[in-house]
């Protein structure tokens, strides 16, 4: 790696060259983000996973550029072409934009006017007429009439003339510099409704005419534009000048263009002709081609917050509380088709299954009840977990009636569907519960997900999880890539027993992919539990790298030795040795052992090998081996006699669960069937500049009925408990508000996100925001 992108990466990140330069050796080397970040922080001072990802993102764009600096200097020098100050410019170049514009004028494309002009002998009178202002341009024009090369008056030569400064100001690196830095802090964004799309681009109301500072566009905003565009809804422009009175004619651009060249129009001869210049090449190429730009650049700025919304939400979503190893029966509710039921043990392992039938005719339901009463004595069931779609409040009522008539003593929580449907119709459920109902499939999934969120989710695909923002309108491998990455670092942070892990769970685990996963899986099934670490080195496929960066992550409780239980890599196991062996204790009676552990001191355990920052980690790790980085389970009550939107008054005060966190605000569920929506404006009394300063999916939180709009569907929320419906909120920017809201990620799992609208007063009537937000 050159020594220019290790300082560059470094300046970025506010850290040290040589830690850049250490983790790209790591990486390059093989090393997993995770592991590196785990069991290398001496040799990285102590990168975390966060800035490793942002460093291996920004690496692989660096790497990129440099490869194409060195395909365009060999081009341009292929030509003949290259100057040393050219040289010096596209070496010096930061950007891919800044490369680009470089070698436009160099670039080998179709031929334009202007070089048709110049082949015709016209570029001196171009650069006469630019130069000298006070030649006539008609007659100047007259020397240069030459029918055979299609120059067959003086105004076709001037227009020859033209186009050959037009593109040559076109391609001025430093000219496109200059009004780029300007368009990018000045320059509007507008919108304005295509004729005759009101009724079909009713979604899209909000911006039948707006405008905002291109720079201030907020990544919601921006896509929900761009879907309007390409919908057929909005026309998109950049008005480069926003501040310019009515009645002005030309831009400030067009100005910026004279002074970068020292040109002074007045009324010499040549003037008229060289302001038309200046003119066309502003409207008909500058303009034109970085408004293409910028857009561009936008939308991936637009995009890139969308992903991140949508990996911050799905991280919350992977680390929520798992409510342990209980036996715990699921339901997965529906009305016509009956509610599937599976009850699985305490490690997920299916016991029983039935459909039951509660909410039609009476005979039904007391069969329903036998069935479910059975369920719970036969396999001692401690858990009950209930899906949040169609007929779970009804399906929750029935369990609570149920328990309370039986007195027993069995939690009931809700739990979200997000894509247990995908997961049922999956290749992987398939091959797990290959003479299973897929109905039923889904019912496990619910189980197991409340037993271990994090170890059933990572058998979905990430996208399917809904927890995004506009997820449909990025790029979706970007997106796969930026998701899979975080549940890459989700599962390792919390670690995975090897003995009772799926392959979907193992795969994930750093240094090890689907093929050594399933093998890990077959020599557990073909040999029984694994005793040691080391015996994984017996798993086909699995040598010595994938050992050294899974073996810290994988955890063998109850083993041969009690250190492969916790999050200490095998490589280290000699420190702890050596703590016990100074200290006249056994392995056992230091582990777990608080008041001696904490009465240690790092650096008198370290070596050449491991510093400072590994001993501290094991130290701690021994204190709590194995611990587990979630937080304490708990749950959301919901209200009991508040089923459905109709059912909620303005004023009340309910418990839900928070499902979703958008840039504009977060979605809760109160239990039903719709997710409210607790604007920016009504998380607090204080400013939220990020939703989740204050949220994150899977909060449970007390919330304010604020608005209850039956004929949409739609619930206005507030955290802020001592508003009062209908009461005036502090204004916010207008455009703060036009935003899009997902559908809600616990119902839809694969639909598109909700059309561009939204209010910015709680009272008002949060039109996009709740558009396509209804449950399944």
């Amino acid at each position: 790696m050159s020594q220019a992108i290790c300082h560059l990466i470094a300046q970025e990140l506010n850290v040290r060259p040589e830690q850049v330069t250490a983790a790209v050796t790591l990486i390059d080397d093989g090393n997993t983000v995770p592991f590196i970040a785990r069991y290398r922080k001496e040799v990285t001072g102590g990168l975390d996973d966060t800035q490793l990802r942002n460093l291996e993102s920004r690496l692989g764009y660096l790497r990129d550029m440099d490869d194409r600096r060195q395909v365009i200097l060999k081009a341009i020098n292929e030509q003949g072409k290259l100057t040393p100050e050219l040289q010096a410019d596209i070496l010096a170049a930061d950007s891919k934009t800044r490369l680009e514009d470089l070698y436009l004028p160099y670039k080998q494309k179709r031929r334009t006017k202007g070089q048709i002009a110049i082949e015709a002998g016209l570029e001196p009178l171009a650069d006469s007429l630019w130069t000298d202002p006070s030649l006539t341009p008609e007659t100047a024009a007259n020397g240069y009439v030459d029918a055979d090369k299609g120059f067959a008056d003086s105004k076709a030569v001037l227009d020859g003339a033209r186009a050959i400064l037009m593109e040559r100001f076109a391609e001025d690196a430093a000219l496109l510099e200059k009004v780029r830095r300007h368009l990018q802090q000045q320059a509007e964004l507008t919108s304005r409704l295509i004729d005759g799309k009101e009724e079909e681009g009713a979604k899209f109301k909000d911006y039948f005419t707006y405008s905002e500072v291109l720079k201030n566009v907020p990544s919601h905003r921006a896509l929900a534009l761009f879907r309007g565009r390409n919908e057929g809804i909005l026309q998109l422009s950049l008005n480069a000048d926003p501040n310019q009175e009515e009645g002005v004619r030309g831009s400030y651009c067009e100005v910026m263009i004279a002074d970068h060249y020292g040109v002074t129009l007045g009324s010499q001869p040549a003037d008229v002709w060289r302001k038309q210049v200046i003119s066309w090449a502003w409207r008909i190429k500058i303009l034109m081609h970085l408004e293409t730009e910028l857009m561009g650049s936008l939308r991936e700025k637009a995009e890139d917050g969308a992903m991140q919304v949508f990996a911050d939400n799905l991280k919350d979503l992977l680390m929520a509380a798992p409510a342990g190893p209980r036996v715990t029966l699921a339901l997965d509710p529906g009305l016509r088709t009956g509610c599937k039921v599976a009850v699985v043990d305490a490690t997920g392992k299916l016991l029983d299954t039935a459909t039951i039938y509660p909410h039609t005719a009476r005979a039904r339901v007391a069969e329903a009840e036998a069935t479910v009463l059975a369920l719970i004595n036969k396999h001692n069931v401690d858990l009950i977990a209930i899906g949040n779609g169609t007929a779970s409040r009804e399906t929750d009522s029935f369990v609570a009636a149920l328990l309370k008539d039986n007195n027993l003593k069995v939690q009931t929580v809700m739990v979200s569907e997000a894509g247990a449907s995908v997961y049922s119709a999956s290749e992987l459920a398939a091959n797990e519960f290959p003479n299973l109902d897929v109905s039923l499939r889904g019912a496990v999934s619910i189980g197991r997900r409340l037993q271990d969120p994090l170890a059933e989710l990572v058998k979905i695909d990430p996208k399917s999880i809904g927890v995004g923002q506009y997820q449909h309108d990025v790029s979706q491998s970007m997106l796969a890539k930026r998701l899979d990455a975080v549940v890459e670092d989700c599962v390792n942070a919390v670690g995975v027993d090897v003995n009772t892990a799926s392959a979907a769970l193992l795969t994930r685990v750093a240094g090890l992919n689907t093929t050594i996963a399933q093998n890990i899986v077959n020599y557990r099934d073909e040999n029984g539990r694994f005793e040691a670490r080391t015996t994984l080195k017996k798993v086909a496929r699995l040598g010595p790298k994938a050992f050294e960066q899974c073996a810290g992550f994988l955890r063998i409780m109850g083993g041969k030795n009690p250190l492969d239980g916790s999050a200490v890599h095998p490589e280290s196991y000699a420190v702890v040795k050596n703590i016990a062996a100074a200290n006249n204790k056994a392995l056992d009676a230091i582990i777990g052992n608080t008041d001696f552990l904490r009465g240690l001191k790092a650096a008198d355990y370290t070596d050449a090998q491991f510093g400072l920052p590994t001993v501290t980690d094991i130290i701690s790790e021994l204190d709590k081996p194995g611990r587990d980085p979630r937080p304490e389970f708990k749950t959301a009550t919901f209200a009991e006699g508040v089923n459905e939107v109709k059912d909620l008054i303005p004023g009340m005060v309910l418990e839900g669960v928070i499902t979703n966190v958008t840039n504009f605000g977060a979605f809760v569920d109160v239990g039903v069937h719709q997710d409210g929506l607790i604007h920016i404006s009504a998380l607090s009394d204080k400013f939220v500049s990020d939703p989740r300063e204050v949220v994150k999916a899977g909060d449970v939180v007390k919330v304010k009925v604020m608005e209850v709009d039956l004929q949409r569907n739609r619930i206005g929320m507030s955290m802020r408990l001592n508003d009062e419906p209908g009461q005036e909120k502090p204004a916010r920017k207008p455009q703060d508000n036009r935003s899009a809201a997902p559908r809600n990620p616990s119902r839809n799992h694969n639909t598109r996100n909700a059309a561009p609208q939204g209010n910015a007063a709680m009272g008002g009537a949060f039109a996009a925001a709740f558009a396509n937000a209804k449950k399944k």
